[in-house]
């Protein structure tokens, strides 16, 4: 692979601190009633322009909507919500490293890599891009990697589970930074890209030059989470504005993530609902710190996984309930 900037598996974009004082994110289920927001979550790409602004009481957000895609048809009779990451969550590695592979001699410079600041890694992530058009990758070259990528293990059968249950069981959403080509490359692919009702990540289009542009997704004022995302924001959003759309809350939330930034939306879960974190990956050590330090403040039941069987193994149970 070459040498790179950051080890995937160590690496989650930003930090994430343990001490929570006062904070107070629970998504409520149906057991009880839900907190209303007054911002919205991203509306659907319009023909007006790639980005809207949203104001509400909190901090302003730039939302960058062409890749908080919905497909047309989106149910209201779901059951459950099941929330996906992408790198190291549903496929092995860490796509913005392998990208590198790319580029000629498959590592990037060192003037390059020091211009990394903690929580910017999307800023980082624009000028590596950057040099990559410089060095002549082009479209088909990232794409080739990309879906070269392969998934965690079991993962495909847990696809395969959740293609197979009845239309009202899940409704499955993709929240990650990584970026709109990248995986959408990977999950068209793998025949997977129907799987989704929605995806949520960092716009990257290909400008008449062929470079490839990555955008922040939003901004928020969360301290935890880089610069370009929380993934808590989104999904507080989202449950809030599908829960009013629907006229009821789902039966239970499901959340499967590995990295730092997947313990913030995780914090959001309530006590009926399941944080499938990957096991030993950083988002399992904040979860277990958490549970040391002050029991109590995660509320979700955890289930740690080595493989994605062990995901569909307990989805069976509640699909059952």
């Amino acid at each position: 692979m070459g040498k790179l900037l950051l080890k995937g598996r160590t690496r989650r974009r930003g930090h994430v601190t343990i001490s929570h004082s006062g904070f107070d994110c629970h998504i409520k289920t149906s057991h009880r009633s839900f907190h209303r927001r007054k911002s919205r979550e991203p509306e659907p790409a319009r023909s007006d322009g790639p980005e809207e602004t949203r104001r509400g009481t909190g901090p302003r957000q730039t939302v960058h909507t062409a890749w908080s895609m919905a497909s047309p048809h989106l149910s209201s009779d779901k059951r459950f919500l099941i929330v996906f990451d992408f790198d190291e969550t549903i496929v092995d590695e860490t796509s913005d490293d392998l990208v590198v592979q790319t580029v000629p001699g498959q590592y990037l410079p060192d003037w390059l890599k020091d211009t990394y600041q903690p929580g910017r890694y999307n800023e980082y992530m624009q000028r590596v891009l950057a040099y990559l058009a410089e060095q002549g990758v082009t479209e088909s070259d990232m794409r080739a990697v990309m879906e070269k990528i392969p998934a965690t293990p079991g993962m495909l059968a847990l696809f395969q589970f959740l293609r197979t249950r009845p239309q009202t069981d899940f409704e499955v959403v993709l929240l990650s930074d990584a970026n709109s080509f990248f995986i959408e490359s990977w999950l068209r692919r793998t025949g997977a890209r129907g799987l989704f009702h929605r995806i949520f990540t960092n716009p990257a289009t290909f400008n008449k030059d062929g470079r490839l542009v990555l955008r922040p997704f939003h901004s928020h004022d969360c301290p935890r989470c880089p610069v370009n995302m929380c993934k808590q924001t989104v999904l507080r959003d989202y449950v809030t504005r599908r829960t009013q759309e629907r006229g009821r809350p789902f039966q239970r939330l499901f959340y499967v993530g590995d990295g730092a930034n997947d313990f913030c939306p995780a914090l959001c879960l309530g006590p009926r609902d399941i944080a499938f974190p990957r096991r030993d990956f950083p988002m399992h050590r904040l979860i277990t710190e958490t549970h040391e330090a002050t029991p109590g403040e995660f509320k979700a039941v955890t289930v740690p996984w080595a493989s994605a069987e062990e995901v569909i193994q307990r989805l069976r149970k509640h699909v059952a309930e």
